[in-house]
């Protein structure tokens, strides 16, 4: 989870939307390189406060994108990662009713259209189709999207007040920035296309073209706009979001966050509140037949100090002192279970292991494993260690080592 720090068109204009190829992606700031011939560089400003060091280039990942080094996983977006942020086509679409629509794709079910579009390719998100989490649209002859149903009211105003400052989760009070009506989820099954699949389509704003064109150079007004974004253009066909640090399998990884189940969980996130959600499958094993999510591990009281090396944990983003840095499950090129929806596995460090000085930054979700096998690591509750029924809709970015 990401804590708040801040608190239609012709057919030829569409041609400036359309996804570029993968193959004409590239990050565009990746911040100050290494020395020649060293396999190590300074980490760029987004990151550094929590890694001092990433890997350099050439790497091996750029032979084979297993091996070490950074992989753009969303070959659709641009990377500023001094910034922090990700820029991504800016998509155009309607409800039946005309109120406008504007989205992004992140994720599909179809390998070659995830390929074809530089998103990421999510099989395991079909299974949210068995559920209400998933609704219909049409693409027009121009492009744009129709969707059947669902809609997003970004005017509440993000807000949460920490608890006492020995204990500042769970906060006082909170409130999403965006909520989404009982039919609205970023899932979305393509009506007229000629075999299944399904997008991860998240929607960032309703508004009308001409308001978000004053936003193009930021100043973006959250009352209208998903509060993860720094600026939105419909003119130029681009939006640009903030990225979130995390880990997987010791490897730090950066991701976007745009919706979830939970009020709270939302507003953690600045992510838009989509009760539809509880409807996903989501409670099984991860490669489990039915299973549309993966699991992401959500420490809540991890080290803290924002120079503490293994800072971690919600406590310590209440405190102001950084991200919570989640622990993520499989992402392409590491796992097969891949999935932009996460499963939330709070872990709660039990006073034992506070006491014997065992509590660490935990950066694999099988280290999270091996802690709870233990007995060191627990749910919020005090119970066993395993998800809760939450849900996020985080999808992969880039791959940092």
């Amino acid at each position: 989870m990401r804590f708040i720090t801040n608190g239609f068109v012709a057919a030829g204009a569409m041609l400036a939307l359309a996804l570029p190829s993968a193959a004409s992606a590239d990050v565009v700031v990746r911040g100050k390189e290494g020395k020649p011939l060293d396999e190590i560089r300074e980490a760029p400003a987004s990151i550094s406060n929590d890694l001092k060091t990433i890997v350099a280039q050439p790497s091996p990942s750029e032979v084979k994108p297993e091996f070490l080094g950074p992989v753009v996983l969303m070959k659709s977006g641009h990377i500023d990662l001094e910034k922090g942020t990700v820029t991504l086509p800016l998509r155009r679409g309607r409800l039946a009713s005309g109120k406008p629509v504007w989205f992004i794709i992140t994720d599909t079910t179809d390998e070659n259209l995830s390929n074809l579009h530089g998103v990421n390719y999510a099989p395991k998100m079909a299974y949210g189709e068995t559920s209400m989490a998933a609704r219909s649209v049409t693409i027009e002859k121009d492009g744009s999207f129709v969707f059947n149903t669902g809609s997003v009211d970004f005017s509440p105003k993000l807000s949460i007040v920490p608890g006492p400052a020995n204990a500042p989760f769970p906060p006082k009070s909170f409130q999403p920035g965006a909520v989404g009506d009982a039919t609205y989820t970023p899932l979305v099954k393509i009506a007229n296309a000629a075999k299944d699949v399904l997008l991860n389509a998240p929607v960032l704003s309703m508004a009308s073209e001409a308001e978000l064109n004053t936003m193009c150079a930021g100043k973006v007004d959250y009352d209208k706009v998903h509060d993860k974004v720094t600026a939105i253009c419909p003119r130029d066909g681009t939006v640009t979001i903030r990225l979130t640090l995390g880990f997987t399998f010791d490897k730090p990884i950066q991701y976007i966050s745009t919706e979830a189940n939970d009020p709270l969980v939302a507003t953690l996130e600045n992510a838009i509140y989509t009760p539809a959600l509880n409807g996903l499958p989501s409670m099984l094993e991860d490669a489990s037949p039915g299973e549309s999510a993966e699991r992401i591990v959500v420490v809540v009281n991890g080290p803290t100090g924002k120079d503490n090396p293994h800072r971690q944990g919600l406590v310590s983003a209440l405190s102001g002192e950084g991200g919570p840095l989640n622990v993520l499950g499989g992402i392409p090129t590491i796992n097969l279970d891949y999935s932009p929806l996460w499963r939330v596995f709070p872990a709660v460090w039990t006073d034992e292991a506070i006491q014997k000085g065992y509590r660490y930054r935990m950066t694999s979700a099988l280290q999270a494993a091996e802690m709870s096998t233990r007995g060191y690591l627990k749910s919020l509750d005090g119970g066993e260690f395993r998800a809760v029924g939450f849900i996020v809709n985080c999808p992969v970015v880039y791959r940092i080592n």
